[in-house]
């Protein structure tokens, strides 16, 4: 059964929410309903990414099921009859604000470069299904830069059990990619998400990015180091094994959810992607990917092999 995936890449404009909201949606009229199984926006999708500090984020957090990321997911999987995905930015309930001010009583002000740490809210992401019911959600456990001033981190990946062709779909929200120690290398890892995956034994691994460009080679229209450091860090999941290794053979889609445009200071990479990666393979398998600058929808029919 042919796996249809549908990648939302565009230039969400911080604080803009309404705006940002329209622009997905005149994005998204084309589609026909049915057409899809899953569509998919990037981290943050409609609040923008790069706020300064807590006091900056804090008018844009939503409640989960119930804000603006929600309802519009839930809308537009109802509309089209597809399960839809996005990044936003969750305000946390009134026990874990309560909680975090009763640990902080008497204690220093963290400061992370520069700036207050106050926990307000969660990097998080809405899933909602066919029939427009909330699904679940996630919130991001290995926070970058930008969201340490504010952000409460996850506990730990996800996964999802969700009916063919999608199957077992394990999510990540972007810095979940990266290696958190200082010491790893691309030879040894650790690859934290990726072994995950195989733990899960996962059909789909889904990352809603708002990765920043890596300003090599900047003529390209796709940025091919990014594209190559997202295939490295997920290195179990094609790596070439022992050739008895039961695990072999196994694939797993990657598809990479990222935003475009500048915000703040930081010019983001674009080059949404698509790749099979096939345990004991030896080598990646990029499909397809956009450009760095593109505003668009990217939609893909692929076929599994397992």
């Amino acid at each position: 059964m042919n796996l249809r995936v549908g990648v939302v890449q565009f230039n969400p404009k911080i604080g803009q929410v309404q705006a940002n909201l329209d622009r997905a949606r005149e994005l998204c009229r084309k589609i026909e309903p049915q057409s899809l199984d899953l569509l998919c926006f990037p981290e943050m999708a409609f609040t923008g990414y790069v706020f300064e500090n807590a006091s900056a984020i804090s008018p844009y957090l939503e409640h989960p099921r119930t804000g603006p990321t929600s309802q519009f997911c839930s809308e537009l999987a109802k509309t089209l009859g597809c399960y839809v995905i996005a990044g936003y930015p969750e305000k946390l309930s009134e026990d874990e604000l309560a909680e975090i001010e009763r640990a902080s009583m008497g204690q220093t002000p963290r400061i992370h470069k520069g700036t207050e740490v106050r926990q307000v809210g969660a990097n998080s992401a809405a899933f909602y299904n066919p029939d427009g019911a909330w699904v679940g959600g996630y919130r991001k456990s290995h926070l970058f830069d930008t969201d340490i001033t504010w952000a409460k981190a996850g506990t730990g990946f996800t996964t999802f059990d969700l009916p063919s062709p999608l199957r077992r779909l394990s999510l990540g929200i972007c810095m979940d990619l990266n290696p958190q120690t200082p010491d790893w290398t691309s030879a040894s890892g650790p690859y934290e998400i990726a072994d995950y995956c195989i733990a899960q034994k996962s059909n789909v691994l889904l990352l809603l990015n708002a990765w920043l460009d890596s300003n090599e080679e900047p003529e390209d229209e796709e940025d091919w180091h990014t594209l190559n450091y997202w295939a490295a860090r997920t290195r179990p999941l094609w790596a070439e094994n022992p050739k008895d290794d039961p695990s072999n053979g196994h694939e797993t889609i990657v598809i990479v959810s990222n935003r475009t445009g500048d915000e703040n200071g930081k010019k983001f990479a674009g080059s949404s992607a698509i790749l099979s990666l096939t345990k004991g393979s030896g080598r990646p398998k990029l499909l397809d990917s956009m450009d760095r600058t593109e505003e668009s929808i990217r939609i893909w029919h692929i076929q599994p092999h397992n």
